[in-house]
């Protein structure tokens, strides 16, 4: 490995470690309350060289929020996709809870964070490209007349609405504080195929 690779590496490294520190620090202590002095303590390293990676906490955040959706997009890329768009609907809710379960300080900052970041829905951007691929499912469950004559829409924000709330109750509640017994094994499925049943057409 060169110099010049060498030096490259190790920018990426401390960027990283900015983005991690930073990503925990909201999590833990809200956006308003962070400053860049203070994720440069968190690592032990100088407010300057922070500033060599991002210009403010804003373009900090930015680059964060499109780290944390491109890694999603990329989970929900390589999850199995039937060509049945009921099924890959499913597939896509268990590929979405997946990742919030196996990245929950990511997925806290990404959608339970108290951060304005409208670009992370922009054309073209990780978060709006991940949501495309359930609205293409939905779009084609409507097409196919599998799902109520209902705008794709408003149907692909009620199942992600769903996702969500029981991908944010598992990474947020431990066993002991749910309802009577910890979760269900398959609550994850429950929950999906009680809101694809919200939007079938009714059966004659």
């Amino acid at each position: 490995m060169g110099i010049t690779e060498r030096r490259e590496r190790e920018k990426e490294e401390v960027r990283s470690k900015i983005l991690d520190a930073a990503r925990e620090l909201f999590a833990a202590e809200g956006y308003e309350k962070v400053t860049m002095r203070r994720i440069a303590e968190a690592i032990e390293y100088s407010p300057t060289t922070i500033y060599l990676h991002f210009e403010d906490k804003d373009d900090l955040v930015r680059a964060l929020c499109n780290a944390d959706f491109g890694r999603l997009l990329d989970a929900i890329e390589h999850a199995p996709m039937p060509v049945d768009p009921i099924e890959a609907i499913r597939q896509l809710g268990r590929a979405y809870v997946a990742f919030a379960l196996e990245h929950p300080n990511q997925y806290r900052f990404m959608f339970m964070a108290p951060v304005g970041r409208e670009e992370e829905h922009e054309k073209g951007s990780p978060g709006e490209l991940s949501f495309a691929h359930l609205l293409s499912a939905v779009q084609r469950a409507v097409a196919a007349g599998r799902f109520r004559p209902i705008d794709p829409v408003t149907a692909a924000q009620v199942l992600w609405m769903n996702v969500h709330g029981v991908a944010a109750a598992l990474i947020t509640l431990p066993p002991s504080c749910w309802p009577h017994s910890p979760a269900a094994p398959d609550l994850v499925d429950q929950v999906i195929d009680n809101a694809l049943r919200g939007l079938a057409v009714e059966k004659a």
